[in-house]
């Protein structure tokens, strides 16, 4: 181990914490706009326009918003997309995970465009979020009339 790993190692950083549930549901939608490798404005756009809708980001300041989104995106940054989904899937409760998943569907559809990773990407946060196959389909096919047009 050198002389600087334990300043820039990000296991013993704070990214390595506990997930909220707040920062899990919002990490999903951050990696749902991220999979592809870029984030569009749209999904940008789609990305707080549905959080700031929500009962569960309610009482958060933009001090507080600010602060979660700048703790996801180095998880983001440093561990990449798949980490990042992977721990706040872990750390979703069981009845986010069905709104967590239609609202990352919402966001990879709102540019108009799935790509192949955006494919993979939903289909293996289907899986991780343990969502039957019925009720997934189900989602994104209300999401795909949704954001026709």
């Amino acid at each position: 181990m050198g002389l600087l790993d334990n300043l820039f190692d990000s296991s013993s950083s704070s990214s390595r914490r506990s997930l909220t549930r707040t920062e899990a549901f919002a990490g999903i939608l951050l990696s749902a706009s991220a999979c592809d490798g870029h984030i569009a404005d749209e999904e940008l756009t789609s990305l707080f326009t549905t959080i700031s809708r929500m009962k569960l980001f309610e009482n958060y300041t933009e001090q507080k918003w600010t602060s979660m989104m700048d703790h996801l995106l180095k998880i983001l940054k440093r561990e990449g997309v798949d980490h990042l989904a992977q721990r706040c899937c872990d750390a979703l409760p069981d009845e986010l995970r069905e709104s967590a998943f239609a609202n990352a569907c919402d966001i990879v559809l709102a540019d108009g465009v799935v790509e192949d990773e955006e494919k993979e990407f939903l289909e293996t946060l289907q899986k991780v979020l343990e969502i039957d196959g019925d009720t997934a389909l189900t989602i994104v096919e209300v999401m795909i009339i949704k954001n026709k047009g």
